[in-house]
């Protein structure tokens, strides 16, 4: 199993290979519709992002509250798909990481390839296990939008597959 720390070069992104699994540490940020089209806007509006996306990885998650004594509640991925219209600008500005579950459309995985991204999948319904990964847990922006604030986690030990690398080899093509 391949180690990975974060932030993520070129270099590296190139040494994922579809169906491997990684452990990934370092610093993540929380991303889902809501936050994603609020970054847009910045985007579209020439405003500065709350966080530098160069060499970045986002998770798409909207954790549950945490009980006391806690990091995070649940942060389980939420289906990537519903950034895909969202993400391509994104990828533009330097993200080089993305993490949820399920299928990417065509034009994210061309994006992918142009910029050398890749996407991991973290394993759904297992929500309660993927938080003990997360060590610390700040919202750093658009904390108006509750389980969708943007945060900044510190991960340790996170285990995902690569289920897209940045050739467009694909684990949901697999079998075709």
């Amino acid at each position: 199993m391949k180690k990975i720390t974060l932030p993520i070069d070129n270099e590296t992104i190139k040494t994922l290979k579809c169906g491997e699994m990684i452990n990934l540490s370092g610093v993540i940020y929380t991303a889902r519709d809501a936050a994603h089209q609020r970054l847009i806007n910045c985007i579209n509006q020439n405003q500065e992002l709350p966080f530098d996306l160069k060499g970045q990885a986002i998770y798409y998650v909207g954790p549950t509250p945490n009980k006391e004594g806690e990091v995070i509640g649940s942060a389980g991925p939420t289906t990537s798909y519903r950034m895909d219209d969202l993400t391509e600008p994104l990828l533009d500005r330097g993200l080089k990481l993305m993490i949820g579950k399920g299928k990417r459309n065509q034009a994210v995985i061309d994006s992918m390839k142009k910029n050398t991204c890749a996407y991991l999948a973290a394993i759904g319904g297992a929500g309660a296990y993927i938080s003990n990964s997360i060590k610390k847990s700040e919202i750093i922006a658009y904390e108006d939008l509750g389980a969708e604030a943007i945060r900044r986690l510190e991960v340790e030990d996170l285990l995902v597959v690569v289920a897209i690398d940045c050739n467009g080899n694909n684990i949901y093509e697999l079998d075709k």
